[in-house]
């Protein structure tokens, strides 16, 4: 019951996740005519770790902070291939803005759950249930509706391509990040929001892309506190209960609130294809939500037996209890079996 309760909660947080994610695009794009791609990309991120910097200080201020395994050495190579990542991602992402409509760079960011699961399940071995299969399947198949609905909606130009190299490398940088999501999710934003929007500022000044005004600055950085900063932080909240593939899974609706915000910022209005599209996405929905309330039982059993050694003239007998721990994850017709094994020696000498 806790687990589950558990769960609800991780499924929420992945669900404001992507909320507040939903509203990034179509308000970069009203930036792009006063700030350069990658200079957008730096405040963005920028904004995320100065906002998170400021929401740890209030959070102690105010007592609500809880102690959190900070990241150690073991977690460096994780980190720093996150912050690499967390730098290409942003700018691929506000260069394919710049040169394409927001509701394209918007639904093509459907691709980033193919890219997360096919990584989680190629490179760290996360188990992927066949109703999530379908369900990301499912995904797929809306994704290309609203890929092919045609000149309103998709061009495969420059700008889509970017938009696909962010995707791909968000894919990597989540599952890097579900690596280190059992650490402090507050620091772990701190250090993607500072270290990659620094490190996009120097390309950015490297590049030779001009300052924005400061209104224009204020702006990015609060847009990235919010589509950026809580947004990840509560992404990574979810993952810890979720894991990287079923947390994308869900966050997979943002590009559809992205849709809707566009309708209401910049006046985009979709066809009829994009509500066929919707559609599908509800029952892909149904089916992550399914897959995730899915029960576990854990049972388990202590055996306790002896060991008789003999040294010489004396005999120890070595009393052993080993604790075998079953779990079991029911998830429609899939089944999976963990076991733990733990040898608890029990020392209670006979001397013979």
């Amino acid at each position: 019951m806790i687990a589950m309760k558990k769960k609800n909660v991780a499924i929420g947080f992945a669900v404001l996740a992507a909320a507040l994610y939903a509203i990034n695009i179509p308000v970069a794009k009203l930036l792009t005519p006063h700030v350069s791609a990658t200079m957008l990309a730096a405040f963005l991120y920028l904004g995320a770790g100065i906002g998170m910097v400021i929401y740890r200080f209030v959070h102690k201020r105010l007592g609500h902070a809880k102690p959190k395994a900070p990241l150690t050495r073991k977690e460096l190579p994780f980190t720093v291939g996150m912050v690499v990542l967390d730098i290409a991602a942003p700018i691929f992402l506000m260069t394919g803005v710049a040169r394409t409509t927001a509701a394209n760079a918007t639904l093509l960011n459907n691709f980033e759950i193919v890219a997360t699961t096919l990584i989680a399940l190629a490179v760290f071995r996360e188990v992927v249930s066949k109703q999530l299969w379908l369900a990301i399947l499912a995904v797929a198949v809306s994704s290309a509706i609203l890929t092919f609905e045609g000149k309103g909606s998709f061009m495969f130009n420059e700008g889509s391509l970017f938009v696909l190299a962010a995707c791909c490398c968000w894919g990597l940088e989540n599952n890097c990040t579900r690596k280190i999501s059992n650490k402090d999710n507050e620091e772990i934003v701190v250090i993607k929001g500072l270290c990659s929007g620094a490190g996009s500022l120097v390309i950015a000044l490297i590049l030779g892309e001009p300052f924005p005004g400061f209104i224009w600055i204020a702006a990015t950085l609060l847009l990235g506190f919010v589509a950026y900063g809580l947004s990840i932080n509560f992404y990574i909240m979810a993952q810890k209960d979720l894991g990287a593939a079923k947390t994308s899974a869900y966050y997979s609706i943002a590009p559809f609130l992205g849709v809707a915000f566009s309708m209401i910022l910049l006046g985009e209005r979709p066809a009829l294809r994009f509500y066929i599209a919707l559609a599908i996405i509800v029952f892909a929905t149904v089916l992550m939500v399914r897959d995730s309330i899915s029960l576990q039982h854990t049972h388990t059993h202590e055996h306790v037996h002896t060991h008789e050694h003999r040294h010489g003239d004396m005999v120890h007998t070595h009393e052993h209890a080993h604790v075998h721990e079953h779990l079991h994850t029911h998830g429609g017709s899939d089944e999976q079996h963990s076991h733990k094994y733990h040898d608890l020696p029990d020392h209670n000498h006979a001397h013979a």
